[in-house]
């Protein structure tokens, strides 16, 4: 097995745990440490040291396949040479930052983010940030026939408990935002619950808000239980947001906060049980980067709706660019962009992925719950809540998301030809009808203007799946199947592509 299939755009995702599905896991301790050697040698030759000359910072969640990983990887590195510092617990964020301030040359996160028990993964950080995928792919080749050798020197292991140098820093960050009278409590008064799913977010309740005086009395499965026995730690997923809605408005919280395992996701719920997520919690997070950066531009994915556009642009006075899905397409776009010279604050995804350039463009959950309880502190001394930023945001009556598979093996060329051949249809057709959107980076948008369907669906490929997403969203009741109907009807006798979810809608 060539390690380039463990590739899941730019981490190393796989099997680490032996299941009845799993006999045989893919990320062994061999696969792991051959992994590891070669970021070290990519790594070496990046900064221009020795291997015995570098230090990297490394770090896990909470999975139950963790500790021994990290065993696989540190025992690689100090066989290298290499000086690890050694953050056990800790956010995938926090484990980038330790090149900030800890003056390491790399760090590796071990985590598979939201995914299931039995996977795990490597994240592998530059002080320049997250690798790109032509650097991983550089990385797994190297891997595939590495000869691990011994250094002179053998390397150091140093402890650090760094996930509490990180909260500290967030708590400075709470207090100068807030500058409340009583500077070193600026939370005192604000009930706030925190679910972490299990994953390592619980550190935020214990170690960020409690010391500021907040009630996080509500809060739930803070402790890190790699089986993730409650619910999946994502912000995306409707059973996780409704644990949290639930915990807030039965507790009388002012806002509820939820990560994801390794806590660079997040979103939350206001005191009523809205939940601030996907086009909420993007235009939340614009409504707080644009406060200093009049006119700037949001770079967000390429999902988000019609009624967030109007938002960034009509009532914030920004620009938003709908660009590619993928979190790292969208830092790495913004990222461009701010190199000639536009002013681009906030690079966001509707996963709960949020990089604010101020914070190096790390997407970092912690980091924007942070910038939203500084909000929300600030707006109560005016009488308002978090949720009143966000009021004239428009939502569609009816949204809906598919996924079609696509059944053979030259799947990329299969997924491009119905685009192309979608945009070629709808030119001919009149505009009054439906027509492609402007400005559009990825799939193929369509909007719809005819009476009866007043709304949009966007088809695309895939980052890494032979799978084909379809968004549709509506503002007329029933909208949403009318526009799968049209849609049905124009590719229903495409024998290599599997329409039978959207068959199943129709049908519902």
């Amino acid at each position: 097995m060539s390690y380039l299939t463990l590739k899941s755009g730019t981490d190393v995702r796989g099997t680490a745990v032996v299941t009845t599905a799993n006999p045989e896991i893919q990320l062994t301790d061999k696969a792991v440490s051959d992994i590891s050697a070669a970021f070290i040698e990519f790594l070496s030759k990046k900064v221009n040291k020795n291997t015995n000359e570098l230090t990297v910072s490394l770090g896990h969640d909470s999975r139950v396949s963790a500790m021994r990983i990290k065993t696989a990887v540190k025992d690689t590195l100090v066989k290298m040479g290499v000086n690890v510092l050694n953050c056990n617990y800790c956010s995938t964020p926090a484990m980038f930052m330790t090149t900030v301030t800890e003056n390491c040359d790399g760090a590796i996160g071990i985590t598979a983010s939201h995914h299931p028990y039995d996977r795990n993964g490597l994240k592998f950080f530059l002080r320049s940030g997250g690798l790109s995928g032509e650097e991983l792919t550089e990385i797994l080749t190297l891997a595939d026939n590495i000869t691990i050798e011994k250094s002179g020197k053998i390397g150091t292991v140093t402890e650090l408990d760094y996930i509490s140098k990180y909260s500290e820093s967030l708590r400075d960050m709470i207090k100068k935002g807030v500058n409340a009278e009583d500077f070193d409590h600026p939370l005192c008064g604000f009930k706030i619950a925190v679910d972490a799913g299990n994953g390592v977010g619980g550190f935020y309740a214990e170690k960020v808000l409690s010391p500021l005086g907040a009630d996080v009395s509500a809060s739930q499965f803070l402790e890190p239980d790699g089986m993730f026995p409650n619910h999946i730690p994502n912000p995306e997923n409707k059973t996780a947001m409704e644990f949290i809605r639930k915990a807030t408005v039965e507790n009388g919280c002012d806002l509820g906060v939820i990560f994801d395992t390794d806590v660079d996701r997040a979103s939350c719920v206001d005191e009523k049980g809205n939940e601030i997520n996907r086009n909420s919690i993007v235009a939340l997070a614009a409504v707080i980067a644009l406060e200093e950066n009049s006119g700037g531009s949001i770079v967000t994915d390429s999902v988000t709706s019609d009624g967030l556009r109007t938002f960034i642009e009509k009532d914030l006075g920004g620009k938003q660019i709908r660009f590619k899905r993928g979190y790292k397409n969208v830092i790495d776009e913004a990222i461009r962009r701010e190199n000639e010279g536009e002013n681009v604050p906030l690079a966001i995804e509707t996963s709960g992925h949020a990089a604010f350039r101020e914070n190096y463009f790390l997407d970092d959950g912690a980091y924007l719950i942070t910038k939203i309880i500084i909000k929300a502190a600030v707006l109560r001394k005016e009488g308002k809540k978090i949720g009143d930023c966000i009021s004239t945001l428009h939502h569609a009556l009816e949204e809906k998301e598919l996924r079609f598979n696509i059944l053979t093996p030259e799947f990329r060329k299969v997924g491009q030809k119905l685009i192309e051949d979608i945009m070629k249809t709808v030119n001919y057709l009149p505009n009054d009808v439906c027509e492609l959107a402007i400005q559009n980076y990825e799939g193929v948008r369509v909007n719809f203007k005819e009476e009866g369907l007043n709304g949009w669906f966007l088809l695309r490929l895939s980052v890494h799946d032979p799978v084909m997403p379809f968004n549709v969203e509506s503002d007329t009741a029933g909208g949403c199947k009318e526009i799968c109907k049209a849609f049905y009807e124009a590719v229903k006798d495409i024998a290599s592509i599997d329409f039978t979810p959207l068959k199943e809608y129709i049908n519902s």
